[in-house]
């Protein structure tokens, strides 16, 4: 009997998540198709690999071929996982990390059902979340964000509706995001604040009507502490992580300047209110998001429709759109205050959250509602490969995949052009010489590394000109075009002080700087790489010239 319910489901049936899943993971594949075999990029190379790697060679939870910053294991663990079953590769990661997304964007699916009920809605905050371009570069991106945004969905499937809420499952899957990511644990801090806050107005409220319940559930009995306690119960894991870390190292969040840099020296009142003018920027505006947004307000302006019965249409609770809405001012104040570096990656779960709201507010307000979800898909495609007229960051769209072929020329470029040579440098390109599992080279170079091209570091390395036979330079900050949506020099000046912001030389001034010769280059849309020869008597271990980077697959 249940295998025929399986074969001839009901018409108007639900689709049950196992055939969704596949469904997305195909589609997800198919779009990244072209980056599967990209050798790894940016924070991928400094931190997640190596870490992933350490643990995969020796079975250590915490790294120490790379910084130790007390990031939690569990994206290392997957990772090796796979990379046990299937080789150590990039498009090995990369297919295991578009998993992790497809189980992501199904959460989003289910959350949607679970707050809507409207099949129509739920797909196309599916297509919008996996097509902003955020979400799309992250999806294949073996970072601990993409690993949190998806068992942080999966608990609030199970945290966010109004009604039936599961908190015993919905713990389970904040305490799997914050064993990937640490920051993850203010999501489900916050709607435990959210529940006692609630119940005590609620038991308030009855009191006021002379209707007070029974002392068994006073506001002190066990059901109005039973949700948050299960919520808070999501942070004993990381807590446990943090214990073994100290036990191990001596330190509970990592290395000092680590935790100086993301946690102390952002403590500024000034940089934290220019940082939450970033956040606000960052989840209403950011990479086109402004269409859906905009359109949402203007929505909101209409009167709401009725359905085919004369009904009105169903929308999102008033209770769950309250706790989506604290939801997102903790996450821009947390990461206003925490965070060196304003990426927005660090935001992810809230996109899927903004996307859910603006799709219900269109499907209840504007007659043909699927054309304004379909133009705002059309704006997300063209982010993705359009950079906006400002500074961001590479990894926001396709334009990390821009940088990553642009160093794999450079590095063939060298290979060529100065074998055997000490290279000057700066990171990540550092890495990308020294460690071969990165993907870029077979044998590791001889580098002299400088921090980044500021005319700082190119004054510094010109005073040891003896320690360098070639430089393989680039953009390290994306620098637009157009000077348009600069915002003056005291914009910039905050951006210099309190978010690292600073400005490389071009390669003519460097090798002008420096006494030597461009001998190649290469530009991209505000994104550049160049190789400079000196005739210096510096001999250093010859790379493979017939094993170059970019054929080995």
């Amino acid at each position: 009997m249940r295998l025929k319910r399986i074969l001839n489901p009901w018409p108007d049936a639900p689709l049950p998540l196992w055939m969704i899943f596949p469904v997305i993971f195909v589609a997800l594949y198919a779009s990244h198709f072209t980056l599967l075999r990209l050798p790894y990029y940016w924070d991928e190379a400094g931190y997640y690999i190596p870490a992933a790697w350490d643990f995969f060679r020796t079975g250590s939870l915490i790294p120490f071929s790379t910084l130790n910053n007390a990031h939690p294991p569990l994206p290392s663990i997957y990772l090796a996982f796979w990379w046990k079953a299937s080789g150590f590769h990039p498009a090995v990661t990369r297919e295991a990390v578009l998993m992790v997304a497809a189980l992501g964007l199904l959460a989003v699916w289910r959350l949607s059902m679970r707050l809507m009920g409207v099949a129509p809605v739920a797909f196309w905050t599916v297509l919008l979340t996996g097509l902003y371009p955020i979400w799309f570069a992250q999806s294949s991106l073996a970072q601990a964000d993409i690993f949190a945004a998806a068992c942080t969905l999966w608990g609030l499937v199970y945290a966010l509706p109004s009604r039936d809420r599961q908190p015993r499952a919905a713990a389970l899957w904040f305490a799997a995001a914050a064993l990937c990511k640490e920051t993850a644990i203010a999501i489900p801090l916050t709607l435990a604040a959210i529940c006692l806050v609630e119940g005590f107005r609620s038991r308030a409220s009855a009191r006021f009507r002379l209707s007070a319940p029974p002392a068994k559930t006073s506001p002190w009995g066990l059901r109005l502490w039973r949700e948050p306690a299960w919520l808070s119960a999501s942070v004993l894991p990381l807590i446990g992580w943090y214990a073994y870390h100290y036990a191990k190292t001596g330190l509970f969040f990592g290395a000092p300047g680590y935790v100086r840099y993301n946690a102390e020296s952002t403590l500024v009142p000034l940089r934290i209110l220019a940082a939450f003018g970033h956040r606000i920027f960052d989840l209403t505006a950011h990479m086109n998001l402004f269409v859906p947004v905009l359109m949402t307000f203007a929505a909101l302006l209409l009167t709401p429709r009725p359905d085919a019965g004369g009904h009105d249409r169903p929308t999102i609770a008033p209770a769950a759109l309250r706790r989506i809405f604290w939801l997102l001012l903790v996450n821009a104040l947390l990461f206003s205050v925490l965070g060196g570096a304003l990426l927005n990656r660090y935001l992810l779960p809230m996109y899927p959250l903004i996307l859910l709201v603006a799709v219900s507010t269109f499907y209840r307000r504007i007659p043909y509602w699927q054309g304004i979800a379909a133009f705002s898909a059309v704006a997300f495609v063209l982010a993705l490969f359009i950079n906006p007229p400002y500074g961001f960051a590479p990894e926001d769209n396709l334009a990390y995949a821009h940088i990553v072929r642009m160093h794999m020329e450079g590095i063939a470029a060298l290979r060529r052009l100065a074998p055997g040579a000490t290279v000057l440098t700066a990171w990540p390109m550092t890495d990308e010489l020294t460690h071969p599992e990165l993907g870029y080279v077979r044998r590791p170079w001889n580098v002299c590394r400088i921090d980044n091209f500021s005319a700082a570091q190119i004054a510094r390395a010109a005073r040891d000109p003896e320690n360098y036979s070639a430089a393989l330079v680039f953009s390290t900050k994306y620098d637009p075009p157009s000077p348009l949506m600069r915002l003056g020099l005291y914009n910039q000046a905050l951006d210099e002080r309190y978010f690292g912001l600073y400005h490389d030389m071009t390669p003519l001034a460097i090798a002008a700087e420096l006494d030597g010769t461009v001998v190649w280059r290469r530009d991209d849309d505000g994104l550049w790489i160049a190789l400079l020869r000196f005739n210096r008597p510096t001999e250093a271990r010859t790379e493979n010239p017939e094993a170059p980077a970019s054929d080995r697959r």
